[in-house]
């Protein structure tokens, strides 16, 4: 039984498609079946894709639902084209964006982790993160998504842990990773480290303070600015340039800090820009990068004046216990009775911002563990300059990523977190001395004590995503087999706004530590932004949630939509009219086959025979197959979504069903059981090979339609990909239906024209350009016939024109349609007179309108433009009326 629902057609499909039903019964059946799951086929060539890990912290957006249908795509059709696919998924711990949500939903009980301790606090992360991966898979099931399940990673599992501790070690063995006090970027919420591309930069307006700075001796005084006076609390030296006659006399001498009364010395330093401002410089080394590295050359000391939470700490003096922003408001009030501050100017600058928190972030002196870029970005540009490197498409983000690698800065790799991988460094409680080790058993041994304890930070998640395409395959076991076979892998699909946080990190890791670039292509695409253009976002209340989406249309709908409307690198703009055209399409899909099946009843796959003689359509919807299969295949392979969704649009839509399954109902319902039989056989064919082309867009309806068909087979995923074959080129059929469809598609507009319906019968005359068009015309006669429904057809060389005729002209033909068999002349010029009345009238009003000086001076622009072009629309209607009741008249 089940064989013969394999092999035989059926027509037992519902008259409406049900996506709901479709969707679960299929996923379930390929699941069960494992179709998914690669190294099935030992002698195929490997194609990978590792999935971009989502992070653990809540549902999947709309822009997940982008990135992951464009790799579902690809590993469908690659599937098909019989490779061994494998598409790898997973998620990521996200250290700072999951520890940030736990510890909101701990707040909204009235406990912190610290009331809860570190291994209770990490116990809730795990809950978790099982209850959001759960979510993630049931997404990923809606969403179609053929992914390897066999070999599903997360950043924390054990593998990619020891794969994290591996690279630390090897790196800080080779000096690439040390430990040093630096500024970094502070989030004062999270109370942990940021790298630089986890800060946002946002204008703020604010102001800028002018402050006067006394000399020891009396003799005078030197002005700064700043925009941050609670942090002058910390300056311990003011710079000037070597150069600036200004101050070329107070050099070495010292200043008197006002409000703390420190004494520090003006220093000189090629730093300063002397044309700038005063050409003084307030520094502060332990809130300032800048000022960090002055004060490093000039042996400055370095004076923390506030917290990790933000608050000004014992440095502050006074102002010790206030929130910075409260002293701010304090100390400029000080100042103000001291009268150093002489000036308050409103300024406008950009302020780091937490890309988690939102909290502002502070520069902030602290010790924290780096890893020196500079030798492993080298490497990279050298792999990239020499054409070794990664293929970026579009071509122009080599240049973004070459940028910021080419000029990198040392990456902070510590957070103050709990949640994420520890850093694997351990000290000494006797002595302080620290080692860094692959597990405590080797700190013990290292450091000859079990006196030890680890460092209480963990990693940068980036620092374990950059591992994701070489450690989740089984690195740094090198003997690992999915290691040797899928690495490096093929493609990594991913938004353009991660180049610098993943894309540029996976590659340095990948080529220090496998010496291999880790994927051949990194395919960008854009954001999904609302239908205005606009960014979604909580506060505009403007997200989609592809689970809404699926629900109203079906995925099938909201796959072809989201993919088709993607070309690469650009943004896109969600709007729900092009999910409803995606739904409409695939009705048309269901109810051209549904028509097909009708008429293939009993069909057996063995008997399907497209060989021998064929009809002209028959001839001509395989030469469209060919092409289309060959045109889709190399638009896939160059990441051309959206123009291959048109050509799937428009053989399907046009070719297929509005000409090909028309004109083959001649064969179907005629008497000649041998054409019909062909036509059977091209038929489901056809309808077969489309259905292989649409699945890896609309996987569930393609699936769901196939099985009807006669085939051999367990699944349509495993179906083998069309392929261009030479045999099937038939340009005499192509040149023999564009004319016939020019000559049907000019008769049905003078149908229109005049008011004819298609169901009463007309004259035809045609006059062929040539004798070959002649036996064209000769040999499709039925086709003409049938689908212009003419009473009377003739066709010749030497044709004349009647009188009162409508005409067309088509490539290579004349045809008129003799207006007598048309309609009643009488009739019709009284019904024209009526309408060209009518229109005369309109043509006036908006004339007297526009003449309307008042109404043109008050109305809006808009207005006046909309009333413009009625102006000349009615005029143009006006004119063709009018011409048609001349000619009728004759």
């Amino acid at each position: 039984m089940e064989e013969n629902r394999q092999q035989t057609a059926s027509s037992e499909m519902p008259t409406t498609y049900d996506p709901k039903t479709a969707e679960q019964k299929w996923y379930r059946y390929w699941m069960e079946g494992e179709f998914f799951k690669a190294g099935q086929r030992k002698d195929a060539k490997p194609f990978t894709i590792v999935i971009p890990p989502p992070n653990v912290t809540g549902m999947l957006h709309i822009g997940h639902a982008l990135d992951f249908t464009l790799q579902d795509i690809l590993i469908r059709a690659k599937r098909m084209q019989g490779y061994d696919a494998l598409w790898l998924p997973g998620a990521d711990h996200a250290g700072i964006a999951t520890q940030t949500k736990v510890e909101q939903r701990l707040r909204e009980q009235g406990i912190t982790r610290y009331d809860l301790g570190r291994e209770k606090f990490l116990e809730k992360v795990w809950e978790w993160k099982d209850q959001y991966a759960e979510t993630i898979h049931e997404q990923w099931a809606k969403m179609g998504f053929s992914l390897d399940y066999s070999r599903e990673r997360f950043t924390l599992d054990e593998g990619l842990s020891q794969a994290v501790r591996e690279v630390f070690v090897k790196l800080y063995e080779k000096g690439l990773i040390y430990r040093g006090k630096r500024i970094i970027n502070w989030d004062p919420a999270a109370r942990t480290a940021l790298s630089d591309i986890e800060v946002e930069y946002k204008e703020v307006n604010g102001n800028l303070y002018h402050l006067q700075y006394p000399l020891k001796d009396g003799s005078g005084h030197i002005t700064v600015a700043t925009t941050r006076p609670e942090t002058m609390l910390g300056d311990t030296a003011v710079a000037v340039h070597p150069e600036d006659e200004r101050y070329a006399d107070m050099i070495g001498k010292t200043l008197v800090l006002p409000i703390i009364g420190r004494e520090i010395p003006i220093v000189a330093d090629d730093y300063v820009d002397k044309e700038f401002g005063s050409g003084a410089v307030k520094i502060t080394p332990a809130h300032d990068p800048n000022d960090f590295e002055l004060g490093l050359r000039h042996n400055l000391p370095q004076i923390t004046v506030m917290d990790e939470t933000g608050t000004m700490n014992e440095e502050a003096g006074k102002y010790q216990g206030l929130d910075r922003s409260d002293a701010r408001k304090q100390i400029v009030a000080e100042l103000k009775e001291l009268g150093v501050l002489i000036r308050i100017e409103e300024h406008v600058h950009q302020v780091g911002h937490s890309e988690r928190t939102g909290a502002v972030v502070e520069p902030y002196l602290s010790t924290q563990w780096f890893v020196k870029m500079q030798p492993l970005a080298d490497a990279a540009i050298q792999a990239q300059k020499s054409g070794k490197g990664v293929n970026f498409v579009p071509e122009r983000f080599e240049k973004t990523y070459l940028h910021w690698i080419e000029n990198v800065r040392d990456w902070c790799i510590s957070r103050q977190l709990w949640w994420g991988h520890r850093i694997p460094a351990w000290y000494s409680e006797a002595t302080g001395e620290v080692v860094v080790a692959r597990s405590e058993e080797e700190a013990r041994a290292k450091l000859g004590t079990d006196n030890i304890r680890q460092d209480e930070d963990v990693l940068d998640t980036w620092f374990s995503s950059a591992l994701w395409p070489f450690s989740t395959l089984g690195w740094p076991n090198t003997e690992s087999e999915d290691l040797k076979r899928y690495y490096p892998t093929d493609v990594l699909v991913t938004g353009y706004d991660i180049i610098y946080f993943w894309v540029a990190r996976m590659i340095f890791t990948a080529l220090e530590f496998t010496g291999e670039i880790p994927f051949k292509d990194v395919l960008m695409h854009g954001l999904v932004r609302d239908s205005e253009g606009r960014k979604m976002s909580k506060s505009l209340g403007n997200g989609v949630d592809p689970l809404e989406v699926i629900e109203k249309y079906g995925t099938d709908a909201m796959r072809y939509m989201i993919s088709t409307s993607s070309t690469p690198g650009q943004d896109l703009r969600f709007r729900w009219e092009r999910v409803e055209q995606a739904r409409n399409f695939a009705n048309k899909i269901w109810n051209a086959s549904r028509f097909a099946l009708m008429n293939l009843e009993g069909v057996k796959a063995e008997e399907i025979d497209i060989s021998g003689t064929l009809s002209t359509a028959d001839r001509w919807i395989l030469h469209r197959l060919n092409e289309t299969a060959r045109d889709i295949t190399r638009l896939m392979d160059a990441y051309e979504f959206g123009e291959t969704g048109r050509l799937l649009y428009n053989f399907i839509w046009d070719d297929l069903c509005d000409w090909y399954i028309e004109f083959a109902k001649l064969s179907l319902y005629g008497e000649d059981q041998a054409a019909k039989a062909k036509t059977q056989s091209v038929l489901a064919y056809v309808l077969d090979r489309t259905l292989r082309l649409i699945h890896p867009f609309m996987p569930f309806i393609s699936e769901e339609i196939w099985q009807h068909l006669p085939h051999q087979g367990e699944t349509i995923t495993l179906a083998e990909w069309p392929v261009y074959d030479p045999a099937f080129e038939a340009e005499g059929a192509v040149q023999e239906m564009n004319l016939l469809m020019d000559i049907i598609r000019s008769v049905r507009n003078i149908r229109a024209e005049v008011n004819v319906p298609m169901s009463k019968k007309i004259e035809l005359i045609l006059k062929p350009g040539s004798a070959e068009l002649e036996d064209i015309i000769a040999r499709n006669e039925h086709y003409v016939r049938r689908f212009c429904n003419t009473s009377e057809f003739s066709f010749s060389l030497s044709a004349e024109a009647p009188d009162k005729a409508m005409t067309a002209v088509v490539t290579g033909a004349e045809l008129y349609l003799p207006l007598s068999g048309l309609i009643d002349i009488a009739q019709e010029i009284a019904r024209l007179e009526k309408e060209l009345d009518h229109l005369n009238k309109e043509v006036e009003r908006v004339e007297k309108k526009l003449a309307n000086e008042g109404f043109v001076a008050k109305a809006p622009a808009k207005v006046i433009e909309e009333e413009r072009a009625k102006q000349v629309d009615y005029a143009q209607k006006r004119d063709k009326v009018l011409a048609r009741i001349q000619e009728l008249k004759g």
